[in-house]
């Protein structure tokens, strides 16, 4: 849906301004958060907005004890070295898809560019977040291929999204899920990446529906709240699905918070535009 030719209706603004970003970081820290995301949309940054996003990063750092992730587009090996000096722990750059099926959804840039965008952040000694988009029409071959690929580049941790069929994009009518099929896609993640986090993102409410708590037993954590364009289902939801299947909450340091802190973070977390909290665990969700 941010994609040039989509015709899907979604809001746009500018780059948000430093204190509006410390302002998202702070709430970010009082909710225990361990990392603290910077996205943008677009093929690959500006130097002008670059250059802000490290002027962020640096503030964000300097305020808050939280590891930053970065989400930029295509990236060479001298913005990621220059992440890296500014304090960037992690970078999120999608495979998306298979290798042979990467032509059929994208002509702007290739596989290769998105694989040296990965190998461009493990050189400059981050760590990587890379996973894909499933329900594009690939074939299961497909899936297991974008699977060996993540395998081969060790990326640390897998977001797997599930295709939203959005309005306005070329990809409005495709609806190939079921949410069987889902759980098998990520019993197939898990098996092949068995020391790799498995992190269920976008698309999860719509195509794993009420199967959703079976999804915590395949991977490692799930996003909580909206997503890029999409709204995703209550936080009030998604923890009492969490503690319904018998997981405890976890703390980025891996301590189990005490009590019962589903009222306070639902709180601060619908009085906020999604600050990046999520569940987790080696199956016990945490708070990132």
């Amino acid at each position: 849906s941010q994609s040039k030719i989509s015709a899907a209706e979604i809001e746009k603004y500018p780059m948000l301004a430093r204190q509006k970003i410390l302002d998202a970081a702070d709430r970010a820290a009082k909710l225990k958060a361990g990392t603290f995301c910077m996205v943008i949309s677009g093929r690959s940054p500006s130097e002008s907005v670059f250059e802000k996003v490290l002027d962020a990063v640096r503030s964000v750092k300097s305020s808050h004890d939280l590891k930053i992730c970065a989400c930029l587009g295509l990236l060479d090996a001298q913005q990621t070295s220059r992440l890296a000096e500014a304090g960037v722990d992690r970078v999120n750059h999608n495979l998306n898809t298979s290798e042979n099926f990467h032509p059929q959804i994208c002509t702007t840039h290739t596989f290769d560019d998105r694989l040296n965008t990965v190998k461009n952040v493990q050189t400059a000694g981050m760590t990587t977040c890379s996973g894909g988009i499933l329900g594009l029409g690939e074939s299961d071959d497909d899936a297991i291929d974008l699977a060996y690929s993540l395998r081969e580049l060790n990326v640390t941790s897998v977001p797997i999204n599930f295709l939203i069929p959005i309005e306005g994009t070329p990809f409005a009518g495709r609806g190939e899920l079921d949410p069987r099929h889902c759980l098998r896609l990520l019993c197939l993640f898990r098996l092949i990446l068995p020391s790799q986090e498995i992190r269920i993102a976008g698309g999860r409410e719509v195509h794993l529906r009420s199967l959703q708590p079976l999804g915590l037993y395949a991977a490692n954590s799930i996003f909580i709240g909206d997503y890029l364009t999409t709204p995703g289902q209550t936080a009030r939801r998604d923890f009492e699905m969490i503690r319904d299947a018998g997981f405890v909450l976890e703390a980025a340091d891996g301590s189990i918070l005490e009590g019962n802190p589903l009222e306070e973070l639902e709180a601060s977390l619908e009085a906020t535009a999604s600050p990046g909290v999520r569940s987790s665990s080696s199956n016990e969700p945490s708070i990132v």
